[in-house]
């Protein structure tokens, strides 16, 4: 089975997932908006989820981490928690 590694950003709105996004692209570091902004509690760890497995995670955010582009910054995608942003770190 598939496997990868991801860190995310999640927000409460589209507008503020977009801000932050266009913060990374202008070079922000990840985990420190992460840290700063992110209301899951893999925020004290800059946004790290860790590694997992198709299914662990919603429909939604599988389909980016196991489709998507590694190391791109996706989203906002919309899921029931909010927004996100996600980057996959790696993927075998």
């Amino acid at each position: 089975m598939p496997r990868a590694a991801a860190r995310h950003i999640l927000v409460k709105t589209k507008s503020e997932a977009e801000k932050l996004k266009q913060q990374l692209a202008n070079g922000a570091d990840f985990g420190t908006l992460a840290k700063k902004h992110s209301l899951c509690a893999s925020a004290k760890q800059g946004g790290d989820l860790g590694e997992f497995s198709p299914g662990q995670m919603v429909k939604a955010f599988d389909n980016v981490v196991f489709k998507k582009p590694v190391l791109t910054v996706h989203g906002p995608i919309k899921t029931q928690f909010g927004f996100h942003l996600i980057e996959t770190i790696y993927r075998d």
